[in-house]
């Protein structure tokens, strides 16, 4: 038997300038299931993404890894060096299938209900960052994060690229940009970590609100003392006194301390991200 990727639509483009296409996975000319392929373009690559991959028959035929494998080859069509995936957590066919092609384990997306929380620790306060320090407080996540993507395979002009196209959509205002929270915390006066926290569109499935912690950082000579808790508990509060009562996050699969704290406030894992090469 034969299975094949059979176009379910037309292509559709992208805000950053790619395309989208759903597909039929068919044996034998016979829909059996779909699969979504998605690419992002950047100045000298490309990175795709296979998603909504479901087979509603013979489910244990091996249909999965071939429209897999069959996605892949879209994405090499469409000029792509790279592909990502997000599973979810309860998905054990799927990571296993992820495994079983080549994926690596790249971060964790993670979720939480919100109730209320007492006030802050005394001696502790946030305010904003202003236009005088933002660019010194970008690059330095910036560099924590081409760090990272050089890690999970990225070439480093690759990684270059990838967070300006990425501060370019997601801080196109600067430190003004509207649904966007950054905040230093204070610790008796004194600047010793930062917030940055997303309260703008980002939705549930079911159209609820949620806010998304897109960067913690505590300085390095003040780890250790309970300040990446306390600017956690303190995006939990600005999302509370949004009217928003779920929060998510991204955390690295190398990062085991963050993991730790995450789960110890009540985080649990939602989807498991991986990548690999094309």
């Amino acid at each position: 038997m034969t299975t094949t990727l059979r176009p379910d639509g037309p292509e559709a483009g992208l805000p950053d300038g790619g395309r989208t296409r759903r597909w039929q996975v068919c044996v034998n000319g016979r829909a059996v299931g779909s699969v979504v392929t998605s690419d992002s373009r950047y100045d000298s690559f490309r990175i795709g993404r296979i998603e909504a991959l479901e087979i509603t028959e013979g489910l244990r035929r091996g249909r999965g890894t071939v429209a897999a494998l069959a996605a892949e080859e879209v994405l090499r069509g469409w000029g792509c060096t790279r592909v990502e995936i997000s599973v979810p957590v309860e998905s054990a066919a799927g990571q296993a299938l992820a495994v079983a092609l080549g994926y690596t384990e790249t971060s964790h997306k993670l979720a939480k209900k919100l109730a209320e929380l007492p006030p802050a620790a005394p001696g502790l306060t946030l305010r904003p960052i202003g236009e005088d320090e933002f660019r010194g407080w970008l690059d330095g996540i910036n560099e924590d994060y081409r760090a990272h993507l050089v890690r999970v395979g990225m070439t480093q002009r690759q990684a270059v690229e990838r967070v300006a196209v990425d501060d370019a959509r997601l801080l196109p205002a600067g430190h003004r940009t509207p649904g966007m929270v950054l905040n230093r915390l204070l610790a008796h006066g004194e600047p010793v970590g930062s917030l940055w926290l997303a309260l703008g569109d980002r939705r549930q499935p079911d159209g609820r609100p949620r806010g998304w912690v897109m960067n913690l950082e505590v300085a390095p000579e003040r780890r250790g003392h309970g300040y990446g808790r306390e600017l956690m508990l303190a995006a939990e509060r600005q999302c509370l006194a949004a009217g928003v009562r779920d929060i998510g996050l991204n955390v690295y699969v190398a990062n085991e301390v963050a993991r730790r704290l995450y789960a110890s406030l009540g985080y649990r894992p939602a989807r498991r991200d991986f990548a690999k090469p094309l």
